[in-house]
């Protein structure tokens, strides 16, 4: 039988912060009422992190080890979708900046009745009732909030952070966007939800408790070339360049 929930964790190099993330989703989901598998996309790691799944496969449920070529989170979350079998398909970070018990907001949204149910629900850090701890520095929001103006505008009005790495699909969502997306990076987080968007699905934002790892891999270059890729993403869309639109 398929799982209710698939969990996708794209991982480059995560040998040292991975362990704890993968000891907080089984303590949570060992005590879930729905069944569940979760895929670690080994993004072509050059450290332990393939050699770390595996010792936990022994230990975890439902836990199974992906390897690739290094491609890009976007590609490591487009192959870990793909490949899992869940109801719902949740990809998140391995450093669990976002844990797993936020999922359990997301559920009511997926099963509301009489045609209200969504198909996508998206965590965020820019909705009222977000949670920061500790709070990004003041130049790093400020970047993030001149980026996001430029998303709204260009591709999704009234999505208010769009980079959050916990996002939810239906497994038919999933199998409509994922294989058509084109970006293998940073930018990957705005192609989907556009595609989601421009194929009529229903796009819920809404709170999370996130924690700022003070160590991160999002370099500023990085935020420059979400935005060419968005730019790249409109022209793409305007001009019919994916297939099955």
């Amino acid at each position: 039988m398929k799982p209710f929930l698939s969990v996708i964790i794209p991982a480059y190099n995560e040998a040292k912060r991975l362990p704890l993330t993968l000891v907080d989703i089984d303590k949570h989901l060992k005590k879930a009422d729905f069944s569940y598998e979760i895929l670690i996309v080994n993004d072509g790691s050059i450290d332990g992190t393939a050699e770390i799944i595996e010792r936990f496969s022994h230990i975890m449920d439902n836990l199974k080890l992906i390897n690739q070529k290094n491609t890009g989170k976007g590609g490591a979350v487009k192959h870990g979708m793909l490949e899992a079998k869940g109801q719902i398909r949740l990809f998140m970070d391995a450093d669990n900046s976002t844990a797993i018990d936020q999922f359990n907001k997301m559920v009511p949204y997926f099963s509301a009745k009489g045609g209200e149910g969504y198909d996508v629900v998206i965590g965020s850090r820019d909705v009222k009732g977000a949670q920061l701890m500790p709070p990004q520095p003041w130049y790093k929001r400020l970047g993030g909030n001149v980026g996001n103006l430029i998303i709204q505008v260009l591709l999704l009005p009234g999505i208010w952070d769009t980079q959050c790495g916990f996002k939810a699909f239906t497994a038919e969502a999933v199998e409509k966007i994922f294989p058509l997306i084109k970006i293998k990076r940073w930018g990957f987080d705005v192609e989907i939800l556009s595609l989601a968007k421009k194929f009529g699905y229903k796009i819920k934002e809404i709170p999370v408790i996130w924690v700022n790892n003070p160590i991160s891999k999002v370099s500023a270059f990085a935020y420059l070339q979400v935005l060419w890729e968005v730019v790249k993403i409109r022209y793409w869309l305007t001009t019919n360049k994916y297939k099955n639109l």
